[in-house]
């Protein structure tokens, strides 16, 4: 394909312009500037530098020294990897200032391990919701009860992750590469924004690395031991997060078309011994489902059920309109389109080699890239057909592209421009800078903003008797108050009223979510009289008004007579 000479000449100069002034906007933004940009966020130069500069021949600037010069200069890769996780936890400490107050879905699986320690109620628990997290936060608990014990649950997650990141794609590619690939992952806005919480995204997806490693290891050595730690791994992501089974079937699927039957058929019998596993790891959960569903499956199937997403295929259409910047940011949207480059292009080379020769196995890189971007892109469709979109729900797939978008660029760089590989750790080590000032000036704004509402409130509310909110901010009104918490749909759902000492009362905000009007309020009141208080709060919700109910005469404790 001919090139315009003017892209050629032209092209290298504005592209290496646009550089400079993406990595000039992250430092910006590291040092706190940038508001008069919209949601704080960069522009997307690199974007529009990477196809000028392909299309240009690249920047240029080979190395002369050889290669074993050009390699003198680049750093240990475990020094690198360690450089990283150091990063990761200063971030991850200096983003506690930002949102120090835990949100609603942290607080689901706070009040659960709280239950499990103590007995207070689980308010805002459902039956859809996976233990492992909870377990985790129990443990956490159980050595110091207070928010920073969750939160450290979610800093041991995150490292874990980048390890396994960083581990996996070692095997896969180089160390180097693997270390450029875990910065990168960490310098995503997605993955970044969601590091300091106590969610269990982050961690499953570390446990999806560790099922697809195995697998990899299995179907390309069938003889392989690895094959029984595959089950364990499995149990453990879907304990950890049931979510992952849209994942794990976009893996199966992806191997089978990368690999083909007669991979799977290598190892013979020894699949059934690991469904064996698999099958009795499972029946905890298929017990429990039966008891609280009526069904094995009713679990899976109801926690499908509770997806937001206002249509089929909700998500892909997210995933499409965001991909790849708000996914994993300028730089790394970068890299993950290199990574779906080196997937076509492998399937294109496995492909032909199958209509050259129909007995001819493809390249086994080039079977192992096609199965890992294949996965990537599966699991954009998988997840957003049954649920709506969201980064965290996606990290699986950020990581594999960027993985194999650093070893498609670090191919094409060659080894004369290992300074090439310098610049791109030093615009993601700015990238991670500029984003974490990003998330704590922009996105935690909001969540922050709205516990200056709740937490007030709830904590006002707490007391030593028995009691019950009905709000719609349960979870996290639930764990600062120490009460139970419902919504007012759950509240109207009740068969029967909570014990006669509990302390009822209705919490709605000035600009709250999911609340009944007056009239319908006086419906859920009924004839108890009623005691109201107002508020003012600072946050965004507004002033709150406090209904409680009353307790009826046989209620009252009994005074006896002097």
């Amino acid at each position: 394909m001919a090139i315009d000479r003017r892209v050629v000449r032209f092209g290298r100069p504005v592209g290496v312009a646009l550089v400079v002034l993406a990595a000039g906007q992250q430092v910006m933004l590291a040092l706190g500037g940038g508001g008069w940009l919209p949601g704080r966020q960069p522009w997307p130069c690199l974007l529009v530098a990477a196809p000028l500069l392909l299309l240009s021949g690249g920047p240029g600037g080979r190395c002369r020294r050889g290669r074993s010069g050009c390699r003198a200069g680049q750093p240990p890769a475990g020094a690198l990897l360690l450089g990283v996780l150091l990063l990761a936890t200063a971030v991850w400490a200096a983003l506690q200032g930002g949102e120090p107050h835990i949100g609603h879905e942290e607080a689901v699986y706070a009040n659960k391990a709280r239950s499990w320690l103590n007995g207070t109620a689980d308010a805002g628990w459902g039956v859809y919701r996976p233990p492992g997290l909870a377990f985790l936060g129990y443990l956490a608990l159980a050595v110091h009860d207070d928010v920073g014990a969750l939160r450290a649950v979610a800093l041991l997650l995150l490292l874990f992750t980048l390890t396994t990141t960083y581990a996996v794609a070692a095997r896969w590619t180089t160390p180097a590469r693997a270390a450029v690939s875990t910065l990168l992952v960490l310098s995503g806005l997605g993955f970044l924004r969601r590091a300091p919480e106590f969610l269990n995204d982050i961690g499953s997806t570390g446990l999806l690395l560790v099922v697809v490693h195995l697998l990899v290891r299995v179907l390309e050595q069938p003889r392989s031991r690895a094959m029984w730690a595959l089950p364990v791994a499995v149990l453990a992501a879907f304990y950890l997060r049931y979510g992952v089974l849209g994942s794990l079937l976009a893996v199966v699927v992806a191997a089978l078309l990368a690999y083909g039957p007669g991979a799977w058929r290598a190892a013979g019998r020894r699949w059934a011994g690991v469904a064996v596993v698999l099958l009795a790891g499972l029946l905890p959960h298929f017990l429990h489902a039966a008891r609280a569903t009526g069904s094995p499956l009713g679990i899976v199937t109801f926690a499908t059920s509770q997806s937001n997403r206002e249509f089929l295929g909700e998500g892909v259409l997210y995933y499409a309109a965001t991909f790849p910047y708000r996914l994993a940011g300028d730089l790394g949207g970068v890299v993950m389109a290199a990574g779906i480059w080196a997937t076509v292009a492998a399937g294109r080379r496995a492909w032909a080699d199958r209509r050259a020769d129909g007995r001819r196995t493809p390249a086994g890189e080039d079977r192992r890239t096609v199965f890992l971007g294949g996965t990537a892109l599966l699991n954009f469709v998988v997840l957003g057909t049954t649920t709506h979109g969201e980064p965290r729900f996606v990290y699986l797939s950020v990581v594999l592209l960027t993985v194999l978008g650093v070893q498609r660029l670090a191919t094409l760089a060659g080894p004369g421009r290992a300074w090439l590989s310098a610049a791109v750790v030093l615009l993601a080590l700015l990238t991670v800078l500029g984003t974490a000032q990003v998330i704590a000036r922009g996105a935690m704004r909001g969540p922050d903003r709205l516990s200056d509402s709740t937490v007030p409130v709830a904590r006002l509310l707490s007391g030593t008797r028995p009691c019950l909110l009905v709000t719609g901010y349960e979870p996290e009104m639930g764990w600062y108050s120490g009460c139970d918490a419902v919504t007012f749909a759950q509240y109207r759902r009740r068969k029967r009223e909570p014990p006669p000492p509990t302390e009822i009362t209705f919490v709605l905000f000035e600009h709250g979510r999911l609340q009944p009007g007056a009239d319908a309020l006086r419906t859920e009141t009924g004839r108890r009289g009623t005691v109201v208080r107002t508020l003012p709060t600072s946050g965004s919700l507004g002033t709150a008004t406090l209904v409680t109910l009353r307790r009826s005469r046989a209620d009252q404790p009994r005074v006896p007579h002097r």
